[in-house]
């Protein structure tokens, strides 16, 4: 059975088009990822005031730390006009060449999930990203030709969660490449309260720090949580989120103090009961509990991992004693019983 869609799940879900009106607009009001707004800002000053086009911008991080923001914030800063798609969009040469052929001068041209190209489009956009021009073949059979194409200058910024997924060649084209980190609980705090405000909702500080906590590391989760303490804020209370009212929301949620969901649990608990704690491959997990791989991979190890839950090790997925107590079971030892199997001689 797949998991419903839990408010900590990071991708972007329906319902979540006003967290689109949160999203910062430039550099200064992008709160976190200071290594990277700082470099970016020397690139993007430098290439403007030069009057060129920004080298091509490769962003790396799990879903929701905000790199389609920072991919706008880039446009915006440079003054110049912003196209975005999805690789899953681009099915056919044609449409790799629909957009590129109507950029303007220094655009922005911003592809999510750039791991998901296909090969006849990632050979194209070489091309484009070092020579600005296209190939195209124009005719069929003995008959048939190729032309190129040019393009203006322009900025390509791809965007992956899975960094292991592009080849080589075309990672290879891009003069910057920026690796998102998970936010720390003060810049979660930092943002959730900016979002409030824009929301016209009022939030107690301990509330704030109490519902970064529980986000995940991520902005987007944290900007879903917010809305949904608003919510039971206005409904249950007097309309502000103090912290029992965060407390009292997440436990309906059934989100836990490290910002666990249900399926979480259950993902770490079939390691430990199916599994012995591991190791076990990520397609016979993802079979156990009843998600495809790359949802497991993409939106929910990476989290347990950076919370020290779990482990990926050569031979597969294992939990750590952390994940035991967490889910208060008692730790396995590393002849595989747990303490109170132990005979006492």
């Amino acid at each position: 059975m797949q998991a419903e869609k839990s408010p900590v799940r990071p991708e972007e879900l329906p319902g979540d088009e006003p967290d689109r009106a949160l999203r910062p607009r430039n550099l200064e009001s992008f709160l976190g990822q200071e290594q990277i707004k700082s470099n970016l800002s020397v690139f993007i000053t430098a290439a403007r005031d030069r009057g060129e086009s920004l080298d091509h911008l490769f962003l790396i991080g799990p879903p929701g730390l905000g790199k389609t923001t920072l991919a706008q914030i880039t446009a915006n800063e440079l003054g110049v006009d912003f196209k975005v798609t999805s690789a899953p969009a681009l099915d056919k040469p044609k449409d790799l060449a629909g957009i590129l052929t109507t950029v303007t001068e220094r655009t922005v041209f911003f592809i999510d999930e750039i791991h998901r190209l296909k090969p006849a489009i990632e050979e194209m956009l070489y091309i484009a990203m070092e020579d600005y021009e296209l190939d195209w073949i124009i005719g069929q059979g003995p008959s048939a030709r190729t032309v190129r194409i040019p393009v203006p200058p322009f900025t390509l910024i791809g965007a992956t969660t899975r960094a292991g997924m592009v080849s080589s060649p075309l990672i290879s084209r891009f003069g910057i490449v920026h690796r998102f980190a998970f936010y720390t609980e003060a810049e979660l705090s930092a943002i959730i309260r900016r979002s409030a405000d824009i929301l016209g909702v009022t939030i107690q500080s301990d509330a704030a720090l109490h519902l970064a906590r529980c986000s995940r590391g991520t902005p987007r989760v944290a900007n879903r949580l917010l809305r949904r303490m608003r919510d039971f804020a206005q409904v249950l209370g007097n309309g502000v989120i103090t912290d029992e009212v965060v407390a009292a929301g997440l436990a309906k949620l059934e989100i836990d103090t490290l910002g666990l969901e249900r399926y979480d649990r259950e993902i770490l608990s079939s390691i430990i009961s199916n599994f012995g704690g591991g190791p076990v491959g990520a397609e016979t997990l993802a079979i156990s509990v009843g998600e495809a791989m790359d949802t497991l991979e993409d939106y929910y190890e990476p989290y347990l991992i950076q919370a020290g839950l779990l482990q990926r090790t050569p031979r597969g997925r294992m939990v750590t004693g952390r994940a035991y107590t967490h889910l208060g079971l008692e730790p396995k030892l590393t002849d595989g019983t747990n303490a109170d199997q132990r005979l006492p001689f």
